[in-house]
């Protein structure tokens, strides 16, 4: 299991926590995409996020969706994530170069921009759910943070982390979620913070060889903790040309028919994973032929 996320309970039930590695998955986003740089950064912490929280939903057909919508060159999020540990996502635009920020890191909050983050739940019931907030500061994780305290009440920490190589390769990924119940004692919060506050970067503790649950320790220094699963995480697409033939079958009859008439074949490309598909001109007619 090269990447993969645990999940606990610490302070005698009074924190859950997760905690995760994701290189592969983010280095095959970055291939997927050809991100450059800053947009693998940003892509990769958002993909991190949510791979943790997908797997807190309990629905084996539950459908997390992170959309970050705002006005930077980055142009945008869109991050889905099932309940298996599963995760897919694209950035608007994968070729944005900025210069480093102050700390001399990639400037991640420069490159995303000031907008808001929609947390879109699938969970089976009539309507999604749905929620929305201003983001914090466009690093990601804080944003995540604001979100958890002000949409679903659960005062969390959240910790992301990418570092690249030299050959713009993804050299580190991953990060933590940890929240505390309702019934968590005072003292216990009082810890937790301090603890946290400790943690200046998840990628140096990667760096220095730390696994999901060592994280944890890190996180939960002075709690016991129970790890409860570990469960296998990966960039995953589910498209296909079947999938991609129903979007064509919804265009409508005449639509499809000014496309035969065009006599060339027709491309069309997954968001998610950058796949192209080919429908050539006596595809799209046996698809007419199919249309009601």
């Amino acid at each position: 299991m090269s990447d993969y996320i645990v999940r606990a309970m610490a302070a005698n039930q009074q924190i859950r926590a997760f905690a995760a590695v994701t290189r592969d998955v983010v280095e095959t986003a970055r291939m997927a995409h050809n991100t450059s740089p800053v947009a693998t950064a940003a892509l990769g912490r958002l993909l991190t996020g949510g791979a943790m929280m997908g797997v807190m939903m309990k629905g084996e057909k539950d459908i997390l969706t992170l959309q970050i919508k705002a006005g930077g060159p980055l142009n945008g999020i869109t991050v889905t994530a099932d309940s298996q540990g599963r995760v897919k996502g694209y950035v608007g635009n994968p070729n944005v170069c900025i210069p480093a920020n102050s700390k001399g890191k990639l400037d991640v909050a420069g490159a995303v921009g000031v907008g808001f983050m929609n947390v879109i739940k699938d969970m089976g019931m009539k309507e999604p759910y749905m929620g929305q907030v201003a983001l914090q500061t466009s690093e990601i994780a804080e944003d995540l943070t604001y979100y958890f305290a002000t949409s679903e009440q659960v005062p969390s920490a959240v910790g992301l982390g990418v570092l690249m190589n030299k050959d713009n390769t993804v050299r580190q990924a991953g990060g933590f979620i940890v929240q505390v119940m309702p019934f968590a004692e005072d003292a216990t919060i009082d810890k937790l913070e301090k603890n946290v506050q400790n943690i200046t970067s998840v990628t140096n503790l990667l760096e220095e060889g730390h696994t999901p649950e060592s994280l944890l320790e890190k996180v939960l220094e002075g709690f016991d903790i129970e790890i409860n699963d570990r469960i296998p995480t990966e960039f995953y697409c589910n498209c296909s040309k079947q999938r991609v033939e129903k979007a064509l079958i919804s265009i409508g009859r005449k639509d499809l028919n000014e496309l035969i008439q065009e006599g060339k074949d027709v491309e069309l490309n997954c968001h998610f994973c950058n796949k192209n598909y080919v429908f050539s001109v006596e595809e799209l007619k046996e698809i007419l032929r199919r249309c009601k």
